[in-house]
């Protein structure tokens, strides 16, 4: 596991109201360093938008517990998925996310970069991440909750330690 974020290029869709009509989004370059550079990140990831796990419980509850994160400091709360920015925007209006950053790593470079990048064809999902959280301050990363049984095509989707309120109390009690 890397002791820093890995140094990649996220390609994200930003709206652009000046574009006009029913689509006024634009391709927006997002490097690791616009995302972590002089800032405390709380990052967590799961293997897809739209999946059941990811969207009854593991970014709802990091969106209500926003102000809290930011309370202990964090300055933005990421959550990363192997999916591409159309599924990631659709997600995010889907689940009314306001404050939780929906970062897409649709190639998985980040991903891989971590160590996290599994395959799920048991499933028909191809490569994914592995559920985890981290808490990043300036690119380093300073604690990781890794869900246990990383492998591919893992018989079970674990869901214990990579959770907001298991972030939220270790931040408050460092």
């Amino acid at each position: 596991m890397p002791t820093t974020v890995p140094n990649v290029v996220f390609k994200t869709r930003v709206r652009n109201e000046s574009l006009g009509g029913p689509n006024p989004f634009e391709w927006k370059d997002v490097s690791t360093d616009d995302l972590f550079k002089g800032k405390s990140v709380v990052v967590f990831s799961l293997p897809g938008a739209f999946t059941p796990t990811c969207s009854t419980s593991h970014l709802p509850r990091y969106e209500a517990l926003y102000e809290e994160f930011k309370a202990q400091g964090v300055d933005t709360v990421i959550c990363i998925s192997v999916n591409d920015a159309f599924v990631m925007y659709q997600w995010g209006k889907s689940q009314n996310a306001k404050n939780v950053f929906l970062l897409p790593d649709g190639n998985g470079d980040f991903t891989r970069q971590m160590g996290m990048l599994v395959k799920k064809d048991n499933l028909g999902f191809g490569m994914r991440s592995w559920r985890y959280a981290m808490y990043v301050e300036d690119g380093a990363i300073k604690k990781m909750f890794s869900e246990a049984g990383f492998q591919d095509d893992a018989p079970a989707d674990p869901f214990e330690v990579s959770d907001a309120d298991t972030m939220l109390n270790y931040l408050k009690a460092r």
